[in-house]
C-alpha cells in the first residue's frame, strides 16, 4: 500500500478509518496532495472527485444524509475552504454529521502575500461543532484533536473542521506508515426519561382535551410503527405531518397549509391547544408557525436528544432523549381523555379534500396543476428529493405515496445545493432517485452535473416558470423591471444544452397532455439519467395558488 510520507497526512487518514469515516470527497488541488494519496490508496475509502468545492460539500451531505454516518470532504488551501460553507451550515441546522478536512499552509506563510492562503483557522466557527487546529508535525495532541473532532461528529451530529497544515513537498510516498497514532473510542450515553418528569408531564397529558403534534423532518423508518399507531388512538390527539416527516398514518394531517390558511380567529382560537409536542427537525410550513406563535398552546414540549428550538416562542420543557424513547416510557401512562378535538380536525380536513379536487379540475396548467401530474406519477418504493422555495410548499399541498422516501434541505431552506445533494444521496441510497427542483435553484446549482458518479436511473423534474416564482406569492409583490429583475431574476433559459453536455436524455412540457407523456417517458427507462422540464406560466402561477386557498372555505 502506498502512503503519504508525511506524518501528520498518515494520522488523519489512520484515524477516520478507524472511526468509519469511508466516504471521502476529494476537490483537485495541489496542498492536499497528502490525503488525497494517502485516501485514494487505500481500499477501506470510497473516494470521489469532485473539482467544484460547494457541490462537492452538497454531494457529500446526500451521502450522509442517507447512512447517518459522517463524510468527509477534503479541499486544497485558500478559497476553496469558503466554498463549504453553504453545506456546512445545512449539516449544522439539518444535524447531519460531517468533516471537513482542509489542508493549509504552514503557520508562517500566513499573511505575508503567499498565493492560496488565508485565516483557515476557526473559519466555520459560528456553525462548527469543533475546530481541530492541527499543528505541522504529528504528534499526541494533533491526534487527540482529530479523534475529537470526529467523535463529535458523530455524537452531536453536525459539521466539524479539521484544518492541516503541510509543508513541501507535498507528493513524496512511503510503503510503510511512519507512526504510531492513538484511536480513542466514542463515548455514548443512552438517555432516559425521568421518573419525575413522566409522572408530571403524563398528568398534564391526562388533563388535556386538546394536544397538537406536530412532526418535521425525519429519517425514514426513524419512529417505529407501534408509537405511530398507538399515537393514533388518542381523540384528544391530532398529528400534522410535513412532507419530509416520512411519517405516515391514515388519520394524520399532512396537508396542514390546505388545512390551516382559511380558519378565521374564531377557528384558530377554538383549535388552539393546551399541549404541544414537537419532534423531528425543521418545519416548513409558515402557516403553523404563524397559528401557534399567536395562539400559543399553554405547554411546548419538543423531543429531541440534542437540541430544542423555540420556533413557536413558548418551548417549556425540552426531553433530552430520542423519540422512539420518549414514546416508549411515556405513552403507557397516559390515558385516553373524552374529546372531540381529534374528530374536529377529521372533518375539516374532509371538508378541504373535497375543496382541493374540485379546485384543481377547473384550474388550467400551472405549477399547481404540474406537481398535482408529478406527484401522483411518482413510482413507488423511491427516493424523493425535492428543491426549495416554491418545490417544497407545492408538494406539502399534496398526498404522497406512503412507500416513498422524501428529503429536502430545511436546516438553512437554501436553494443552492439541492441538486448536489440529490446526486449524493441517490449515490448513497440505491433506490431510484426523483429529484423536483425550481430552475433557479437547478441553475444555480448546474455545476452538479459535472460529477462521474450520476446513476443511470437518475431522474430530474426541473419546473420551469421563468423565475423566483416563490417572490410572486409573497406580499407586497408588484409587476414592474425592479420585481422581475432583482427578485423573480426573470430569465428565458432552459435546461436542454445543459442536458446534453452532461450525457441526460433531455424531454419537455408545457400541458397536461405533454406532461402525461413525459412523465411516462421518465419513467420506463433507468439507462441514462433524465431530465425533464416542465414550462409553466409565469404570470399565472401565484394567481391560480393564491385563489386556491381562498376557495377552500
Amino acid at each position: 500500500m502506498i502512503y503519504p510520507k508525511i506524518p501528520l497526512a498518515q494520522s488523519i487518514i489512520e484515524i477516520c478509518s478507524a472511526k468509519g469515516v469511508h466516504d471521502i470527497i476529494i476537490s483537485p488541488g495541489s496542498r492536499n496532495a497528502p490525503l488525497t494519496i494517502g485516501f485514494t490508496n487505500n481500499p477501506k475509502f470510497r473516494c470521489y472527485s469532485i473539482a467544484d468545492e460547494r457541490c462537492a460539500a452538497f454531494f457529500a451531505l446526500g451521502i450522509a444524509q442517507q447512512k447517518q454516518k459522517p463524510v468527509a470532504v477534503v479541499c486544497t488551501s485558500g478559497s476553496a475552504l469558503l466554498n463549504y460553507y453553504p453545506a456546512f451550515a445545512e449539516a449544522f441546522y439539518s444535524q447531519i454529521p460531517f468533516v471537513v478536512i482542509s489542508a493549509d499552509r504552514p503557520f508562517y506563510k500566513i499573511d505575508i502575500g503567499d498565493g492560496q492562503t488565508i485565516r483557515q483557522e476557526d473559519v466555520f466557527r459560528n456553525h462548527s461543532l469543533y475546530n481541530a487546529n492541527l499543528t505541522e508535525d504529528a504528534s499526541e495532541e494533533n491526534d487527540v484533536y482529530i479523534n475529537e473532532a470526529i467523535n463529535v461528529a458523530i455524537a452531536r451530529k453536525g459539521p466539524v473542521h479539521i484544518n492541516a497544515p503541510f509543508e513541501e513537498p507535498l507528493y513524496e510516498t512511503t510503503n510503510k506508515p511512519s507512526i504510531d497514532c492513538n484511536v480513542t473510542g466514542l463515548f455514548k450515553i443512552h438517555r432516559l426519561v425521568g421518573v419525575d418528569d413522566i409522572i408530571a408531564f403524563s398528568t398534564l397529558w391526562n388533563h388535556s382535551k386538546k394536544i397538537l403534534v406536530v412532526v418535521g423532518e425525519n429519517p425514514p423508518n426513524a419512529i417505529e410503527q407501534k408509537w405511530i399507531d398507538l399515537l393514533a388512538t388518542f381523540p384528544s390527539v391530532v398529528v400534522l405531518t410535513e412532507t419530509t416527516s416520512n411519517i405516515h398514518h391514515p388519520s394524520f394531517i399532512n396537508n396542514i397549509d390546505t388545512l390551516i390558511t382559511p380558519f378565521n380567529a374564531k377557528d384558530f382560537t377554538a383549535l388552539q391547544p393546551r399541549i404541544l409536542i414537537t419532534f423531528g427537525g425543521m418545519i416548513v410550513s409558515k402557516r403553523i408557525k404563524a397559528f401557534l406563535r399567536k395562539y400559543k398552546p399553554r405547554h411546548h414540549w419538543h423531543i429531541d436528544e440534542l437540541r430544542a428550538y423555540d420556533t413557536f416562542g413558548i418551548l417549556t420543557k425540552h426531553f433530552h432523549v430520542q423519540p422512539n424513547q420518549f414514546f416508549k416510557q411515556f405513552l403507557p401512562f397516559v390515558k385516553h381523555v373524552e374529546s372531540n378535538y381529534k374528530a374536529t380536525f377529521g372533518a375539516i380536513r374532509e371538508r378541504r379534500k373535497v375543496k382541493h379536487e374540485e379546485y384543481l379540475s377547473t384550474i388550467p396548467f400551472s405549477d399547481f396543476k404540474a406537481f398535482e401530474s408529478i406527484l401522483s406519477s411518482l413510482p413507488k418504493n423511491i427516493q424523493l428529493q425535492i428543491g426549495n422555495s416554491s418545490a417544497i410548499r407545492y408538494a406539502q399541498l399534496f398526498d404522497i405515496d406512503t412507500t416513498i422516501e422524501v428529503f429536502c434541505n430545511r436546516g438553512t431552506s437554501g436553494i443552492d445545493g439541492s441538486t448536489s445533494t440529490a446526486i449524493g444521496a441517490a449515490v448513497a441510497n440505491k433506490k431510484p432517485t426523483v429529484l423536483i427542483t425550481g430552475d433557479v435553484s437547478f441553475f444555480y446549482d448546474s455545476n452538479a452535473l459535472w460529477n462521474n458518479y450520476i446513476p443511470k436511473n437518475f431522474k430530474i423534474i426541473v419546473i420551469n416558470n421563468g423565475g423566483g416564482g416563490i417572490f410572486r406569492i409573497l406580499p407586497g409583490h408588484e409587476e414592474n423591471a425592479t420585481f422581475n429583475t432583482f427578485f423573480e431574476t426573470s430569465h428565458c433559459l432552459t435546461a436542454e444544452h445543459l442536458a446534453k453536455m452532461y450525457q441526460f436524455n433531455y424531454l419537455t412540457a408545457s400541458d397536461e397532455k405533454s406532461l402525461k407523456n413525459g412523465l411516462e417517458k421518465l419513467f420506463e427507462k433507468n439507462n441514462m439519467p433524465t431530465l425533464l422540464e416542465v414550462f409553466t406560466p409565469t404570470r399565472e402561477n401565484n394567481k391560480l395558488l393564491l385563489n386556491y386557498f381562498k376557495q377552500l372555505v
